[in-house]
């Protein structure tokens, strides 16, 4: 499907937000400083922008869905700011015991943004700050993972090998959307 549009599949915590384990109260939603004009310059540069999330605190009964539903809510509103609208918020109840078949690495979230909404995934990036956000765009396909070194990225960086290719390692979201955009000159 290679006349589909273009995207960034973007993790939520760590690499959007503070990571601040099991958020779940929106008042607590910080953005990581420089993340909504980093994503606003990919939206403009013509890409579709969707979170995908393992929310592990659910199934392990932290909070309820309805808490994680607010805490995103108010995610679209700090990049609503920013004149940044994400198209989609695809999340993974489970917790990493139990079957799962959206929790990253499983690439299925992207998968179903693909047949959703038309995506070209060998146009489109995967941004996470964990291996597991990493192996999730190579499992989908993407053209490239990219690794922040925000959130717990510092830790996940010795876990990436060969077989995680093709990625890439920045240290902020908006050096992501820099290599980003410079590929697709």
């Amino acid at each position: 499907m290679a006349d589909g549009k273009p995207a960034i599949f973007l993790d939520r915590d760590g690499t959007l937000i503070v990571e601040t384990g099991y958020l779940h109260e929106p008042e607590k939603v910080e953005l990581i400083p420089g993340a909504g004009e980093a994503v606003r310059r990919l939206a403009e540069n013509g890409f579709d922008l969707f979170i995908v999330t393992n929310q592990a605190g659910i199934g392990r009964g932290y909070f309820t869905e309805q808490q994680m539903h607010a805490t995103n809510e108010r995610v679209r509103e700090e990049f609503t700011k920013f004149g940044v609208t994400f198209q989609k918020i695809y999340f993974a109840p489970e917790p990493p015991d139990q079957p799962s078949r959206n929790r990253k690495p499983s690439p299925q979230m992207i998968l179903d943004a693909r047949d959703e909404f038309g995506i070209d995934l060998t146009a489109s990036y995967m941004i996470g700050d964990k291996a597991l956000d990493v192996e999730c765009g190579t499992n989908a396909g993407v053209k490239q993972s990219i690794l922040l070194r925000t959130g717990y990225g510092r830790e996940h960086e010795s876990q990436l090998d060969q077989a995680h290719q093709p990625f890439a390692v920045t240290d902020t979201l908006a050096e992501a959307a820099t290599l980003i955009l410079s590929q697709a000159e």
